[in-house]
């Protein structure tokens, strides 16, 4: 309880004008790069996480929690206008919100996805604020056996989770894993795999490999890219929106039910607890649940509301489950909360069952901020500005794209202020856009790249408590229960042949 009433009374500081800025800006910053086909939050918030040196480490967690709402929202404006996700999670919204669009009942649309963004964000944030602290102390029962178990567990889960790229995902992971042993041993004063080369003794920056892997390897990846966007340019001219057909009538969210934004919100949380799940995957199955549920699931995929709301309603939930094993593990749930996990680090906060009794005051405001962000932010914001973010798809992407390269690697070089790790950043981006174009999520290699100190860390310690003997990860019963769980993915998602999702969800 006392972690609750901290996080409410941190509401306070957005009665200070510069947060209150900040926490805005991140949003609106956010919203306009997902819903900008190409682009997308993560990238927003890896450009932006050079300034974080810039700024109190209250503020910074804080404009990052708005982004990544923004981030999960952003992306429905483009898929339900143009038929164009802004970004990955808002696919499911497509299928229904273009029809809607087709049907001139594109603003309405829009503004069901934001209240069912709005609704789920909520119910999202609430549960982590609730479960958190709890979450916490049972981590507090896992020991050093436990703790190199589940990070094997969260490394294999993001691998097998990239269905039909398994063999990709796990040669990306072991890549992230070889870049993080270079420089010093975590256990022994010996340097590895510096070739001599004394700028590699300290290892690799975690900042050059995340600008690297997001901005420059999305600056490379779009300049080779040959699509043609004057359709989509052509077509955001002919949107005309009004800010009052935004709010949708009593009648047609009482059509929607209660029962589906709930359900929605909890598939939504719990598949954003599951590391590399993300809110592609949260808002495909709230989406599929809601046509196997629905009287007349011939009706999605045409036009129905239902559709949109639930898979915005998972998509936003996804945010406040995926800070859940981020904060009380440090095991990111998605590729925005390994960058806010960079966030935690570099300012000094190591994430861990201890955070939220010793540091609760530094990730309380951050948690306030995610819920003011739901609640508040995504319906003013469509309010306000929402007829003008269609207008986005328009910039020219030379100019867009140009001045990202130049914000990647300033910044990548403010960060450091080491010529040699700029150089880090520019070789990591070309090694991601290769990766990245042979069929490679690189976020397996990103995850590895974050994982791989502690994962080499608690191996050999367990080994050497135990002697050298492997068995002890499956006689502590904390190690054990991991390592089940690993089993029972694998049979799920690997051997078990996933249902097949319902004719009316791919049917476009």
């Amino acid at each position: 309880m006392d972690f609750i009433f901290l996080v409410f009374s941190s509401f306070s500081l957005l009665a200070d004008p510069v947060i209150l800025t900040y926490v805005i800006l991140g949003f609106v910053i956010g919203t306009i790069f997902a819903a900008i086909p190409g682009l997308t939050a993560t990238l927003a918030m890896a450009l932006l996480l050079p300034l974080t040196y810039t700024l109190n480490v209250e503020t910074a967690l804080m404009a990052c929690a708005s982004i990544y709402m923004a981030g999960m929202c952003g992306g429905s404006i483009t898929a339900t206008t143009i038929n164009i996700p802004g970004a990955p999670s808002s696919m499911m919204t497509a299928l229904d919100g273009y029809p809607m669009q087709q049907q001139g009942k594109g603003a309405l649309a829009l503004g069901h996805a934001a209240l069912g963004s709005m609704f789920g964000g909520a119910v999202g944030a609430l549960l982590l604020i609730a479960v958190a602290p709890f979450v916490a102390e049972l981590s507090l029962l896992v020991k050093t056996t436990g703790k190199f178990s589940l990070l094997a567990f969260a490394l294999i889960v993001v691998v097998i989770a990239q269905r039909g790229r398994i063999p990709q995902a796990g040669l990306a992971a072991c890549i992230g894993l070889m870049l993080a042993t270079v420089g010093l041993d975590a256990m022994e004063p010996v340097t590895r795999f510096t070739y001599g080369y004394s700028n590699l003794t300290a290892g690799i920056d975690l900042m050059p490999v995340i600008i690297g892997t997001f901005a420059i390897a999305e600056v490379l990846t779009q300049a080779s890219s040959r699509a043609d966007i004057s359709a989509a340019t052509a077509a955001a001219s002919k949107v005309k929106i009004r800010r009052r057909d935004f709010i949708p009538p009593l009648s047609d969210i009482r059509k929607v039910g209660f029962g589906v934004y709930f359900k929605s919100c909890l598939i939504g949380y719990f598949v954003g607890t599951l590391p590399g799940a993300g809110g592609s995957m949260g808002s495909f199955l709230a989406y599929t649940e809601t046509v196997r549920t629905s009287d007349d699931p011939e009706s999605f995929g045409k036009g129905n509301p239902k559709g949109i709301a639930a898979s915005e309603s998972a998509n936003n939930a996804v945010c406040g489950g995926a800070m859940v094993p981020m904060l009380t593990f440090g095991i990111p749930g998605d590729p925005i909360t390994a960058i806010m996990l960079g966030v935690l680090v570099i300012n000094g906060i190591q994430p861990g069952p201890q955070l939220m009794s010793d540091q609760a005051g530094l990730i309380a405001p951050m948690l306030a901020a995610l819920l003011f962000s739901a609640v508040v932010l995504i319906p003013l914001t469509l309010w306000l500005i929402g007829p003008y973010f269609i207008k986005i798809v328009s910039v020219r992407k030379d100019v867009l794209y140009a001045v990202i390269a130049l914000l990647a690697v300033v910044g990548s070089y403010v960060a450091t202020y080491s010529t040699f790790q700029m150089f880090m950043a520019l070789g990591m981006g070309v090694l991601a856009f290769y990766l990245r174009r042979n069929g490679f999520p690189v976020i397996t290699m990103l995850l590895g790249y974050i994982l791989g100190p502690n994962l080499e860390e608690f191996l050999r310690r367990s080994l050497a408590l135990s002697n050298g003997d492997p068995t002890t990860f499956f006689t502590n019963p904390d190690s054990l229960f991991f390592v089940a769980l690993t089993l029972v993915f694998v049979y799920f998602l690997v051997i078990r042949k996933p249902a097949k999702a319902p004719a009316a969800a791919t049917s476009k």
